[in-house]
């Protein structure tokens, strides 16, 4: 049976090529650590990693290498950052369509003595952001927020957002999970305060890498979450206070960064503008057959603007689960079932809680496939 691969909103497959390659000649070849050996190859690895942090910095519109620093994916940037910079008797705001990665750190701050409160967005998933202004007080922190939504893809009005913080003295952090690598995220013009990302969606790289960029001053207003060994100052019980030293203890995931670093080799040469072209004609093409059935539902927007390519169905007539089960089984297209880790954002959407199937696209994915996807569908129902 064929094989059909429509959860790049997971994680993306194939990777950008190379990636492989590089992460195999970095464990058979080099090895080594950084920061903790005294000789050439410890020397030239750190080189290495340092570009890496350099190549984010330009893809994202921040110009400061030390303030890249590396996690294992976005949840756990978002945390770092959550943890580290909400305090009793603060005040935060996110939307009601954020993911579990800003959900459930969240309800953790809350137990801390923090208060949130939650801007609704509408039943498309979008956002208005002169809502989140009235919500400003005298307390709040900061604004954190999603980019685009990993069950429908409404993309959020970042700028908007980011002139408001702006304006009223707070921070602003962005949750990059599901348009890094698609779609333009610029720290500066988009005046974000710190950036989660992970390298394993649309920036084409392996699991279990990520990281966040944060100005001088959110990383100042920030405590560190873990503490440990980080190659410098020694001699001190106290983590370094400066970067990335101050929020990146113990050994990274280096293969995972050298991966990640040949996976921007290959964004950078052929351009995130191509592969958004891409996978937006696609989905424009599954969306335009769905719109005429009157047995599926299309949750959120139901044009191309204003979407990252996610599509999410609720089947009317049949169970969402159903349906994913027999598109694998029957036809070997692979979707995610359910609540996609946003139970806030289906509540949100109406798709509360038989969630739904959603179908995410990359720009390795072809016209064929979306036509033998939409065939298949038809077929079972």
């Amino acid at each position: 049976m064929r094989k059909v691969y429509l959860d790049n909103g997971s994680t993306s497959y194939p990777k950008a090529p190379g990636v492989g390659r590089a992460m195999q000649e970095y464990i058979e070849n080099v090895g080594c650590n950084i920061g903790r050996g005294g000789y050439e190859n410890s020397y030239s690895l750190a080189e290495r990693i340092l570009e890496t942090r350099e190549k984010l910095c330009a893809f994202f519109g921040y110009s400061k290498e030390s303030n890249v620093i590396f996690t294992p994916n976005v949840t756990y940037s978002l945390n770092f950052i959550i943890g580290g910079l909400l305090k009793y008797g603060d005040h935060v705001i996110i939307t009601s369509m954020e993911h579990n990665s800003v959900a459930r750190p969240i309800e953790g701050a809350k137990e801390r003595g923090v208060s949130v409160s939650v801007v609704k967005c509408d039943e498309k998933g979008l956002l208005d952001p002169n809502d989140l202004k009235d919500l400003i007080l005298p307390e709040t922190k900061g604004v954190i927020m999603l980019h685009g939504s990993n069950v429908c893809g409404t993309l959020m009005p970042l700028v908007k957002v980011g002139e408001i913080c702006r304006n009223n003295g707070i921070f602003f952090i962005v949750d990059g999970a599901q348009t890094a690598g698609v779609f333009p995220l610029n720290m500066d013009e988009m005046k974000i305060d710190g950036l989660a990302f992970t390298g394993h969606k649309g920036l084409l790289g392996p699991q279990g890498i990520g990281g966040f960029i944060i100005r001088e001053q959110l990383a100042d207003a920030m405590s560190p979450v873990i503490y440990g060994g980080t190659g410098s100052m020694s001699d001190s019980l106290i983590m370094p206070d400066f970067l990335p030293d101050k929020f990146e203890p113990g050994t990274l995931n280096l293969p995972g960064i050298i991966g990640l670093s040949a996976a921007l080799v290959y964004l950078e040469e052929i351009g995130i503008e191509t592969i958004r072209e891409k996978e937006l004609t696609l989905m424009k093409s599954f969306l335009e057959a769905m719109k005429i059935r009157g047995d599926v539902k299309i949750i959120g927007l139901e044009g191309v603007k204003g979407r990252c390519p996610i599509v999410s169905l609720d089947f009317q007539e049949k169970d969402n689960a159903e349906i994913a089960y027999r598109l694998d089984a029957e036809y070997g297209i692979m979707t995610r079932c359910g609540l996609h880790c946003a139970p806030m954002a289906h509540m949100t959407l109406g798709t509360f809680p038989q969630g739904t199937v959603r179908f995410a696209f990359g720009h390795q994915n072809t016209e064929e496939e979306v036509q033998y996807t939409i065939d298949a569908i038809k077929k079972i129902l």
